[in-house]
């Protein structure tokens, strides 16, 4: 018997990926809203070569046509960062448009700002302007995205959405009382040189620190700067991780710290959460509304190594509030950014763009 068509197409990086939006959309999907919505997912980017990466944009692209032409989608919902991921994703809705369905431009990464607003040219500008207001909702992760969408693109009609996380049960592990985690990618925007240089100014008073790099990039240019600080035995490198190791490396941490230039709300940081974990981290993008400095956990200027050193200083140092930062950490994670709580809300849209109750 021939399955029924999807009410919603959803457009994205391949789910065996290993960055953001592949989480995001697997916690969905883990969750039961694709079988729910019957949503059907097509991949327009995947990681490997770039012959690799243009077939796989090439058979996303030609995979969305023959859905939106023969199966008429009530819903195209595409997941969109910045650059190339923009492109790709302004062509699927152009395509989704022309077939007459409804369409969701679901925004992730912290570089959209300065895509849109400094490195994109005049055409490209009128470009992301156009796709923006010619989308039935664009979806933010935050209240603050959504302003800055909102400014950008006058006419865009704008819905918060945050990402999810599943909410696992207490480990019951305090984790080991020096260890700093790190998850994301292994570059300077992350934050991770001003990371290296916190633990260096740190070293001294607590003798025990371990910082614990997970996840791929420059690793070389961090165990050079590692070296020059004089604490290259103090750091580790894991390399990516998959689910069962990056729970494993949340149990053992005391602290997990994410100091970037700029974000969109990123996953890692709802995990540490999740998984009752004190979190320090920058004040960049949607972490000032989902962190509260000193009440769920602390948060420091970006490229400020003397603040973050100050900040992991008080929180190592202070067992009882590093308890108190992780038990509303969860409890945050458990009232807002549970997966229920999200699919019902994608839910509630996808019902609002179909007509349909």
């Amino acid at each position: 018997m021939k399955p029924p068509a999807p009410r919603i197409l959803m457009v994205g990086t391949a789910l065996e990926g290993r960055g953001g939006v592949a989480a995001v959309v697997s916690v969905l999907r883990q969750h039961g809203l694709f079988e729910r919505e019957r949503v059907r997912y097509v991949a327009t980017h995947r990681e490997g070569s770039k012959a690799e990466k243009a077939k796989g944009a090439l058979s996303g692209f030609w995979q969305t046509v023959l859905a939106c032409v023969s199966q008429h989608p009530a819903v195209v919902h595409v997941h969109a960062a910045s650059r190339a991921s923009f492109v790709r994703k302004s062509i699927v809705l152009l395509i989704a448009r022309l077939a007459g369905c409804k369409t969701i431009f679901h925004l992730h990464g912290g570089g959209f700002r300065q895509f849109a607003t400094v490195e994109a040219g005049t055409l490209m500008r009128r470009w992301i302007r156009h796709t923006l207001e010619a989308s039935s909702v664009v979806i933010t992760l935050s209240a603050g995205w959504a302003d800055f969408v909102r400014a950008f693109a006058p006419k865009a009609r704008v819905a918060v959405v945050p990402n999810s996380v599943p909410l696992p049960a207490p480990s019951g592990i305090r984790g080991e009382a020096q260890r700093v985690l790190f998850l994301g990618r292994i570059e300077e925007t992350k934050g991770v040189f001003e990371l290296l240089g916190a633990g260096a100014r740190l070293a001294t008073r607590f003798p025990d620190l371990r910082l614990v790099f997970g996840g791929e990039g420059d690793a070389e240019a961090l165990r050079r700067r590692a070296s020059e600080l004089g604490i290259l035995e103090r750091i580790e490198l894991p390399g990516w991780l998959g689910p069962r190791e990056r729970d494993g490396q949340l149990a053992r941490a005391a602290v997990f710290c994410l100091p970037s230039h700029a974000e969109g709300l990123p996953m890692s940081m709802l995990e540490a959460m999740a998984a009752g974990r004190a979190v320090v981290a920058s004040s960049v993008g949607g972490i000032p509304e989902t962190l509260v400095d000193g009440n769920n956990g602390l948060l420091v200027p970006p490229r400020d190594e003397a603040a973050l050193a100050g900040a992991l200083q008080r929180v190592l140092g202070d067992d009882a509030l590093r308890a108190r930062l992780a038990e509303r950490a969860r409890a945050t994670i458990e009232q807002h950014y549970s997966t229920e709580v999200v699919c019902g809300q994608l839910s509630a849209i996808y019902r609002d763009l179909a007509g349909t109750q």
